[in-house]
């Protein structure tokens, strides 16, 4: 089930999850998941639902083999990290109609406080830019009761550092990949 929330998680992520102990018991615990789950190794193997996993737990979407993983396993290291918060809502829509509209990659609310996850893995930094003062706009617009916390995961401390230029003023907490191993 995990899988179907959470698309693509490494051994290790769904070792935390799911309490698998040693590296050798989750490698044997996903082994014997071979008939639902395919795998790929981007540094350590990733796992997927299979037409049979996709059927077995009624999930729709398909995924398989791709770059965009990166995306998706960055993403869940947010939430784990963040103690898998269960008002979690990944790629979800914030919009005034007719005026500003944005999806961001993940959210979770805590103390009534939106926490808006946004992973940093390939686009450019004017496309970060672009939405950054798209939800500057939403806050003036008056849609969160409090200003949101927004969270950011990157790739390098360059781009970690270029990230928080552009969020001057915005309570924002950013976290490189490494922060996460």
């Amino acid at each position: 089930m995990s899988l179907k929330t959470l698309d693509y998680l490494t051994r290790s992520q769904l070792q935390v999850l799911h309490d698998l102990g040693s590296v050798r018991n989750a490698s044997r615990v996903l082994k014997q998941m071979d008939d639902y789950v395919s795998s790929f190794r981007d540094g350590e193997n990733v796992y997927y639902l299979n037409s049979a996993g996709r059927e077995r737990v009624g999930c729709k979407k398909v995924r398989k083999k791709t770059l965009q993983a990166r995306h998706y396993i960055m993403r869940n290291s947010l939430y784990i990290g963040y103690g898998c918060p269960q008002t979690w809502k990944n790629e979800q829509s914030f919009e005034v109609p007719k005026q500003v509209k944005v999806i961001c990659d993940a959210y979770f609310v805590e103390d009534d406080q939106f926490h808006i996850v946004e992973v940093d893995h390939m686009q450019k930094m004017s496309v970060n830019r672009t939405k950054i003062n798209k939800y500057r706009k939403l806050i003036n617009l008056g849609v969160f009761d409090k200003p949101p916390v927004f969270i950011w995961i990157t790739t390098t401390d360059y781009r970690r550092k270029q990230l928080e230029h552009l969020c001057i003023g915005l309570d924002v907490q950013i976290f490189t990949v490494s922060d996460f191993h």
